[in-house]
Order: C-alpha cells, then structure tokens, then sequence
C-alpha cells in the first residue's frame, strides 16, 4: 500500500441519530480509488462492530470476498437510502441516487430503517 494511501484511510464510528444507536465502533474509511477497489477483500470475515464506509460509492459487488454482508447506501447528507441484507459472495447491489456505502457484517442491520440518519464520528 502507498504512504498517500495510509493516510487517507481513518477509523471512525458510525451512528444511527436517529434511534441514537451504535451501529459500528470501528469503521473503515475507503477513501481512494486504490482503497475503494480493495473494499473487504483482504478480510476473512467482519466481526460485530466492525464495517468499511466506502466514499464515493453507488454499487458494491461480493466477487472474490469469502463471507455476506449488509450493505446500507447513504445519501450525501447520510440518509439511509436502501439496506441490503445478507449479500452473499459473487452478487452485486446498487444504488445510483447513493453517495456513499456502508458495508457491515452480515445480519447486523435489523435496527436500520430507510431514511434514518447516519454519522460517522472520527476516531483518533
């Protein structure tokens, strides 16, 4: 990975406002092409808490990744636009009104409802 890549990549955590939920303490930020290309695929698995916030992003695809996920795609201002749940390796899923994707263990987005607000609060 290059150095310009390290840093742009950060850690945050991700809440649902509108319920005041923790949705996931230790998120992701793929904010480069080279990081939005890689996405989840060096990953095993996700674990509860764990996701990967993918800026910009209208479409996820689970080619080559060896697990399921929930897929939440987030307007500009982080609106929950579409949940997809439980996408299972080798499928794609789009939303092209979305500005963003939150991509998080499979079966952790029950408490989700479209047009529930999101944000993303940086960990140092």
């Amino acid at each position: 990975m290059r150095a310009a890549d390290k840093r742009c990549m950060g850690e945050a955590k991700a809440w649902n406002r509108t319920k005041g939920e923790l949705i996931a303490g230790r998120v992701e930020v793929a904010n480069t092409s080279a990081l939005r290309r890689k996405g989840l695929l060096r990953h095993d698995r996700l674990d509860a808490g764990q996701g990967l916030w993918i800026v910009p992003c209208e479409g996820v695809h689970t080619f080559g990744m060896k697990f399921a996920i929930d897929i939440v795609f987030l307007s500009r201002d982080k609106k929950v636009l579409k949940i997809q749940r439980g996408l299972r390796r080798g499928r794609i899923s789009l939303c092209l009104r979305a500005h963003s994707a939150l991509e998080l263990p499979g079966n952790s987005t029950d408490n989700l409802d479209r047009g529930d607000q999101i944000e993303f609060e940086r960990v140092a």
